[in-house]
Order: C-alpha cells, then structure tokens, then sequence
C-alpha cells in the first residue's frame, strides 16, 4: 500500500494518507493565536476542513479526535465551536484532556483527527 504525505517538511507531515484513512497531525491556530479559546477553534476547524479536503476526505467521514485544552475550564467555550462544526449524526471517536503546554504559550488548543478517505 503507499503512503501519501501532504504538507511535509522536516519534522512533520501536516496529514498521511495510507489504506483508506488520514491522520492528521496535531493543530494549533496559526491563524489566531492568543485569541480566545473560541476563535482558536474556529481556526484550528478550518484548517482541519481544508487539510482533510486536500486529503480526499471531510468532517463527515471523522472517525476520531483528539483535543488538548490549556486549561479544562474552556471545555464549554470550545465545545460550542465544535458542536456546531460537527455534523448532526456524525460525531467521531473523541478524547478531550488537559495539557497546560502546548507548541507555544499563544496556543490554548490543539486538535488532531483522524478520517476515513472518501
């Protein structure tokens, strides 16, 4: 089976497509950092829609994710953003935890997910 990589450098791949699934890496907003935890998603979502669709797939085909929060007390702020970018009916696999270190101290959130290629 090959292996597709998109946005590769050095370090890291931004998303891997192997067997039928991407798995994309861990994202911050880089285009809203030091924003609220709310506009971090909303960034941080977008960027994933975009990732995956250059990837053969979208947020209706998410079979996991992963989500780290600075702090557990932005858990509703971040859960609005991301209930209502989710589609009804098709919410994946789902972990939520506490890291109070993320890439950099403008991140507050990080999300990775993982999906099935259409």
């Amino acid at each position: 089976m090959s292996i597709k990589r998109f946005q590769t450098a050095p370090r890291m791949s931004q998303a891997v497509v192997h067997g039928g699934t991407v798995y994309l890496a861990g994202q911050v907003a880089q285009g809203a950092p030091g924003t609220s935890v709310a506009e971090q998603t909303k960034d941080i979502l977008s960027r994933i829609d975009a990732l995956l669709a250059e990837a053969g797939s979208d947020k209706s085909q998410l079979l996991s994710a992963t989500i780290w929060l600075n702090s557990m007390d932005d858990f509703a702020e971040m859960n609005t953003v991301w209930d209502a970018w989710v589609a009804a009916g098709q919410a994946p696999a789902r972990a939520c935890v506490e890291s109070p270190r993320l890439a950099a101290p403008q991140f507050t959130v990080e999300i990775g997910v993982i999906a099935a290629v259409k």
